[in-house]
């Protein structure tokens, strides 16, 4: 089958909060909007649908917003393939293959969690902390399973509310860094009253600082964790473990684009200028991708890019000053749950960290880079394309990360093979 071609004034990847914030902007003025999201259901991972979803007001509205304009086309379950030439992209959609051309571009492609590894990470039943509530989200049943989160951020604290809501026992919350950090992090709260509120609502008894899992074990599942609480070594028998170290942003769309990537804090982000524009022409940024910075920031700045993109900056001071507030909560956040240097000693010589081509930690020593290492290895070359391992080789070696490569995502042979419909261009 043919593929069909789609084109459009303005084309958003990414369906979250930046990605709907910029297409009601950019339709605002007019403009034939088409959003591209490779779930099922809008709202990203943090308004993530599903049977268990528990969608706060401000999500509701907004994706009631974009549906009522006429000018936006939303399309769920489209994934980029790969990049056809100058403004087209081939895109997986249920109903086949899809040539996109497009005029300016909005890159909401948000982020992943990040993983490092540990001894028993790849036992069934071990997940990263928002991988485990995206899970429960969709419908995974946890009602009366011993659950043990860990990592670091305040993220641990929203999966801890999830997992309760779904009627899971949450033995532990165990958060790395230091108790002086969070009381910290604490401190400067009442700065934004609403994560004020929010923290007093989603605080746990569970909770512990100074406190990481050192270990998971299990035959065939996971059993128990050993974790480290202090000065103390403590085992805790479970079903489920979820551990997650943050998020970094998803930058590989726009490393092959060529737009300019930097780092900002610990992580690489899409660079972007006062108005959401990254370094190719018509091509905007917005959300997380841009550095991770939580929900209200990519509000504001998906609403800035829409209306870049459509020529309109003058109508996005109120937007500015947003992003200038919540840019400042995501600073400090960032500060008080950085990474340590101590979290390189989790992984023995026989833990996995590219779990797609089985490569041990003791053997990815040895390589001073993903070019040395992949060749004799395999190092992400697997289905995951380094998505996984390479973020985790970027902290425990600091490896660049690997650059995706064509196809950008699992793709059907007909998708890759179909050829333009000339008879389908067109904006609908």
């Amino acid at each position: 089958m043919p593929a069909q071609t789609l084109s459009c004034e303005v084309l958003v990847i990414g369906a979250g909060p930046a990605g709907l914030s910029a297409a009601k902007a950019a339709a605002s003025g007019g403009a034939q909007v088409l959003v591209l999201d490779d779930n099922p259901l809008s709202g990203g991972q943090i308004w993530r649908g599903g049977p268990f979803a528990d969608l706060p007001a401000a999500a509701t509205a907004l994706q009631r917003a974009v549906a009522a304009l006429p000018n936006i086309r939303v399309l769920q379950s489209a994934k980029v393939v790969g990049i056809l030439e100058a403004k087209t992209l081939l895109v997986e959609a249920d109903s086949g293959a899809l040539h996109i051309r497009w005029q300016t571009l909005i890159l909401c492609t948000g982020a992943r969690e990040r993983l490092l590894p540990f001894p028993g990470w790849t036992l069934p039943g071990v997940t990263g902390a928002g991988g485990l509530q995206a899970l429960i989200k969709g419908g995974l049943p946890v009602r009366g399973q011993r659950i043990v989160i860990a990592g670091s951020g305040p993220l641990l604290f929203a999966v801890a509310a999830t997992a309760r809501k779904a009627g899971a026992r949450v033995l532990l919350v165990a958060e790395r860094v230091s108790l002086a950090r969070v009381s910290s992090f604490a401190r400067k709260l009442p700065l934004w009253p609403s994560k004020l509120v929010q923290a007093l609502q989603l605080r746990d008894t569970a909770y512990r600082t100074s406190s990481t899992v050192l270990s998971a074990q299990g035959q065939g599942q996971v059993q128990s964790v050993t974790v480290q609480q202090g000065s103390r070594t403590v085992h805790l028998e479970c079903d489920r473990v979820a551990v997650g170290y943050g998020l970094v942003p998803n930058v590989s769309l726009a490393q092959a684009l060529g737009c300019s990537i930097a780092p900002t804090g610990d992580v690489d982000a899409i660079h972007v200028d006062a108005h959401q524009a990254t370094s190719m022409p018509g091509i905007f940024a917005a959300g997380e991708c841009t550095g991770i910075g939580g929900c209200e920031r990519a509000l504001a700045q998906g609403s800035i890019a829409g209306l870049a993109a459509i020529g309109q900056t003058h109508k996005a001071r109120p937007f500015e000053k947003d992003r200038a507030y919540w840019s400042a909560f995501a600073a400090h956040a960032n500060t008080c749950f950085a990474l340590d240097e101590g979290l390189k000693k989790l992984p023995q010589a026989d833990t996995l960290v590219c779990r797609c081509e089985d490569v041990s930690h003791g053997t990815l020593q040895h390589y001073s880079s993903w070019t040395e290492a992949k060749i004799p290895s395999r190092c992400g070359m697997g289905a995951c394309q380094g998505k996984v391992c390479g973020t985790a080789a970027q902290f425990l070696y600091g490896w660049q990360s690997p650059e995706a490569r064509l196809p950008f995502a699992t793709a059907r042979i007909a998708t890759l093979a179909a050829e333009a419909d000339p008879l389908s261009a067109g904006p609908d």
